[in-house]
């Protein structure tokens, strides 16, 4: 990952009256935090990234977009 560099993630919601709701995200990196590590020296602990645009869909199949 960069700073700056696109990501992309999916949350995924439940609920036990409506099923099973995702959010695929797609937004930017914006901070990186890195912990030298001897295995893994340029691995990093934590992620800050923006949210800029979701699509979420249910468990029935029905997908609807959104821009934040």
């Amino acid at each position: 990952m960069e700073i700056g560099g696109p990501v992309e993630y999916v949350v995924t919601l439940t609920s036990g009256a409506s099923g099973v709701v995702s959010l695929r995200c797609m937004g930017k990196v914006l901070r990186l935090e890195k912990k030298a590590v001897e295995d893994a020296p340029d691995h990093p602990v934590a992620v800050a990234i923006s949210l800029e645009r979701y699509e979420f869909s249910r468990s029935n199949g029905h997908a609807h977009s959104e821009v934040a």
